[in-house]
């Protein structure tokens, strides 16, 4: 058995929760942020045989995409801050950060 987490932004939850429950799997879904953004996603939590990871992975793979979005930095703490210049940058957000991992025991009561 593994466990698969997937960490998505938060505008391809939906999506992805759609498609996983069409395809037959159970997920968890925790609210979760970003560090380097400090945006929303969501963190999937995907319980299933060794089989079926690389079917997991797809429809993961499928429902989220990564796209090009205009951030302004965050200004650093500390003493940098009075020369700080936020400027808006572009940056590639999006897609899915994927972990599988194995499961030793499993229980359900």
């Amino acid at each position: 058995m593994k466990m698969v987490i997937a960490v998505v932004q938060d505008k391809d939850s939906g999506r992805l929760s759609q498609v996983l429950v069409k395809n037959g799997f159970r997920a968890t879904k925790l609210a979760s942020t970003g560090g380097f953004l400090r945006a929303g996603n969501t963190t999937f939590l995907i319980g299933t045989n060794d089989e079926s990871v690389p079917e997991v992975i797809e429809l993961i793979q499928q429902s989220c995409k990564s796209r090009k979005q205009m951030v302004t930095p965050v200004s650093p703490l500390g003493n940098a801050v009075d020369s700080f210049m936020p400027y808006p940058l572009e940056v590639q957000v999006g897609g899915a950060a994927v972990f599988v991992l194995d499961v030793e025991h499993f229980h359900s009561f």
